[in-house]
């Protein structure tokens, strides 16, 4: 049975109106990953992502990454137990 975890990142710079959550979506299918990005009112964006701990680990390093739509100037993150009820990847 695989680790399974639950991902939630905060990613601040200049990442919303340049494409990011779509790019995020796009990284989490890719991965098999279920979850949202959502975009906040201070400018950064949520990134909540449920699967294999391994994927979660790589759109982590993904987020952080140079290939990014815009400018990434930081990424916090939690990890926690896996709540389900998510299907699919939604930008928010």
């Amino acid at each position: 049975m695989s680790d399974v975890a639950r991902l939630t990142a905060w990613v601040r710079g200049h990442v919303q109106g340049v494409g990011f959550r779509w790019w995020t979506r796009a990284r989490a299918l890719e991965l098999g990953l279920s979850g949202h990005a959502r975009n906040m009112p201070d400018g950064r964006v949520e990134v909540v992502a449920e699967g294999d701990r391994e994927a979660c680990v790589k759109l982590l390093g993904a987020l952080r990454g140079c290939d990014t739509p815009g400018r990434v100037d930081g990424v916090v993150e939690r990890w926690s137990e896996v709540r389900g009820g998510l299907t699919g990847f939604e930008e928010r």
